[in-house]
């Protein structure tokens, strides 16, 4: 069992960056790998990056692609999702998900535990 809990969110203007924080609990955070998804009003939820548990393979969107930063910390049992030259079109709710595989996928439902979110708005 993982709890996650994310951070970093908040209101920002075009082009500005945000760090968001994933901070996990319970059994071992290195042992799974993790992933960003969002899901803006009216939308479906949308896959950001995905890391496997030694951090060693990332995967994007391809929208988020030299934009977006994915990152792990696993002694601080901490994920990390770093958004630069944000646009409005990133408004939505970003949620941090573990996976017990190592697949980083960009699969939804390959991810058994989620966090409750943080919004990220930008203004333009």
């Amino acid at each position: 069992q993982v709890q996650l809990v994310e951070s970093g969110g908040g209101l920002v203007q075009a082009g500005a960056s945000l760090r968001l924080s994933c901070a996990a609990s319970g059994r071992a955070f290195g042992s799974y790998s993790m992933g960003w998804f969002r899901q803006a009003p009216g939308k479906e939820r949308e896959f950001v990056a995905a890391i496997t548990w030694s951090g060693g393979y990332t995967r994007y969107a391809d929208s988020m692609k030299g934009r977006f930063t994915i990152s792990r910390d696993n002694a601080q049992n901490a994920g990390y999702l770093q958004m630069d030259s944000l646009k409005p079109e990133d408004t939505a709710v970003y949620s941090c998900a573990a996976s017990r595989t190592n697949y980083y996928s960009s699969n939804s439902f390959a991810y058994d535990y989620w966090g409750q979110g943080t919004q990220v708005t930008v203004s333009s």
